[in-house]
């Protein structure tokens, strides 16, 4: 009840001085007018009327009481309206979650198909390429074999320019138209060999060698030179040093000319090689020679 009802109730009942007082004390005055209305209704008119009044009390307290739990209900109604929600909630980010994790799933197996895929393509392709080169071998052996005689001929044909000559003579070798042995010194091994005359120096003013009769003769035509020894240096019938008479060139008393046979008999029997240069560094024709003996260790 409200203080003015309760206010009220009192005036109705005559009770006064009521203005200045609190709820609880006004709750205090109604119960116990309340309580001497209940002692007199038990004699005459006066009770029963005071009865009335009574009964309209409780029935307003009942009111009270009535609307008090309605109240609460009203209060209560949001929170159990809000509990459907929570769990609708709580179930739809359930049910998200379980989307996520089929979609990773589902992910998952497409990237493991995918590979396997992929490899299934790469297994396939290397299946093909070697069936294809097993197909292939044999045409590549019938071509290999049908080209292999030309091959042969080329080389043939090539070898004369191009092979190593070598026999024992007097325990040396004559290797790439070249003779050496245990005195072959740095200057053989530095010059460039000419084993036949289409052979052609790489530079000007380059080292060369060579034991071929052909490139001898060549070189000494080219610069009027005549083969010859050095008189006093014969031995057992036979010439000694072997050098070149070119004119203007190295001039001395003691060169006395021979013939190429005999020059040459003794260039092969005592092994030597001719190191000499076609051109000088300027390009000019140069006249240097000289001879040397791998089976010498002076050269």
């Amino acid at each position: 009840m409200r203080v003015d009802d309760i206010r009220g109730q009192l005036r109705k009942r005559g009770v006064s001085g009521i203005s200045a007082l609190r709820k609880p004390e006004l709750v205090k005055q109604l119960v116990r007018s309340m309580r001497a209305g209940a002692g007199r209704s038990s004699t005459g008119p006066s009770g029963r009327a005071t009865g009335t009044r009574a009964s309209a009390g409780r029935a307003a307290a009942t009111k009270k009481s009535a609307a008090r739990p309605a109240s609460s209900r009203a209060k209560a109604a949001p929170a159990n309206k809000s509990a459907p929600a929570k769990r609708a909630a709580a179930t739809k980010a359930t049910a998200a979650r379980k989307s996520a994790a089929a979609k990773k799933t589902a992910a998952a197996t497409k990237a493991t198909a995918a590979k396997k895929t992929a490899t299934a393509k790469k297994t396939a392709a290397a299946k093909k390429t070697t069936a294809a080169a097993k197909r292939a071998a044999p045409a590549k052996r019938a071509a290999a074999k049908r080209a292999a005689p030309a091959k042969s001929a080329a080389a043939k044909r090539a070898a004369p320019a191009r092979r190593t000559l070598t026999r024992s003579t007097g325990g040396g070798t004559t290797t790439g138209g070249i003779r050496t042995g245990r005195g072959t010194g740095r200057s053989v091994r530095s010059s460039q060999v000419i084993s036949s005359i289409t052979d052609r120096p790489e530079r000007p003013g380059r080292s060369l060698i060579t034991a071929n009769h052909e490139v001898i003769r060549r070189w000494a035509r080219e610069r009027g030179a005549k083969p010859a020894t050095i008189a006093g240096t014969e031995r057992d019938g036979r010439a000694g040093v072997l050098t070149f008479h070119i004119p203007g060139y190295r001039e001395s008393s003691r060169i006395r000319e021979i013939t190429w046979d005999e020059w040459f008999h003794t260039f092969d029997l005592r092994r030597l090689n001719l190191i000499y240069q076609e051109q000088l560094r300027d390009g000019r024709q140069s006249s240097f020679f000289r001879t040397e003996s791998p089976d010498r260790e002076d050269g």
